[in-house]
């Protein structure tokens, strides 16, 4: 049996940046995309509009329906074809939600996501999804990965400039260590980081940790982690027994139980999942359930 969302409440919301509340689970769009062969997990492609658009619109606004107000997406994704799908699904919404894109990863290929941080190509591609997104201002702006090739300090400073200018509300980072959120803050408020984490990949607890205690976001991409850890008789399957909740609720629920500026991002193209994994708003750990899952689960394929 699967839980379904509810309302909003208190514990379910985080303000990022300050001044923008949003539900502490929110949607990634990178899944919502067609590619050469169409393969599946990590070897998705990303590459072209959805061929069943109308279908994906309808995941997005079933998404605002059951609560979500916070949609990622990227430039690189379908290359900017993710954009203006998030814009012609979430326009009756204008207002209403908030919408978090990313920039500075080159697609040449279907094959290939070329870290590019030179500090011009980020203004023009964030001007792009300006444009794509139909929006003046763009809420949360991510540099999508660290380019090696240019300062740290330069990359951010391009999106200091564009939110000095109006068009960035908060700026955000994805994939990185304690020390470049430290080196990026010096030239610019951060509001969010978006790293790979999940019950089965915790390597990026300590920035998680760093997060909590600066008031940063934190976006966990890949959140649900689906292997033997929670096949019948594991950890997560047995918790999930005792509260009467699906096992990717489960996953999510101890997200949230984590640390309260947690606000996990699944993406999926099933109105099920989608329902099923708002559900886990409702599902409420106890601390030993907390402690179990946190002890007993290995590392484990993302899905």
């Amino acid at each position: 049996m699967t839980k379904t969302a509810t309302n909003t409440s208190s514990n379910t919301t985080f303000t990022l940046g300050g001044d923008l509340p949003v539900r502490r689970i929110g949607y990634g769009t990178m899944r919502l995309a067609d590619g050469p062969g169409d393969p599946t997990g990590g070897e998705a492609h990303i590459w072209r509009a959805p061929a069943d658009r109308d279908g994906a619109i309808a995941v997005l606004r079933r998404a605002v329906d059951l609560g979500v107000t916070l949609f990622d997406t990227a430039d690189a994704y379908a290359l900017g074809a993710g954009e203006e799908l998030v814009a012609e699904a979430l326009r009756p919404y204008a207002g209403e939600v908030a919408v978090a894109t990313k920039v500075g990863v080159a697609r040449p290929s279907p094959t290939e996501w070329v870290p590019l941080g030179h500090p011009a190509y980020l203004r023009q591609q964030a001007e792009l999804s300006l444009r794509r997104l139909r929006v003046d201002r763009i809420d949360l702006l991510q540099l999508h990965r660290i380019d090696p090739d240019y300062p740290l300090a330069e990359q951010i400073g391009a999106l200091k400039q564009l939110q000095d200018e109006g068009k960035v509300r908060h700026i955000g980072l994805s994939e990185v260590t304690v020390e470049q959120i430290e080196e990026a803050t010096a030239v610019a408020p951060v509001a969010s980081v978006q790293n790979l984490y999940n019950l089965a990949a915790r390597d990026h607890d300590a920035v998680l940790d760093h997060a909590t205690a600066q008031g940063i976001a934190f976006l966990p991409f890949f959140p649900i982690a689906m292997g033997e850890h929670a096949a019948p008789g594991s950890p997560v399957a047995e918790v999930a027994r005792e509260l009467d909740a699906s096992p990717a609720q489960t996953a999510l629920a101890w997200l949230l139980h984590r640390a309260p500026n947690v606000i996990p991002i699944p993406g999926t193209t099933s109105l099920a999942h989608l329902e099923e994994n708002l559900g886990a708003h409702q599902v409420t750990l106890s601390e030993s359930q907390f402690a179990r899952l946190s002890q007993n689960t290995a590392p484990a394929a993302t899905a």
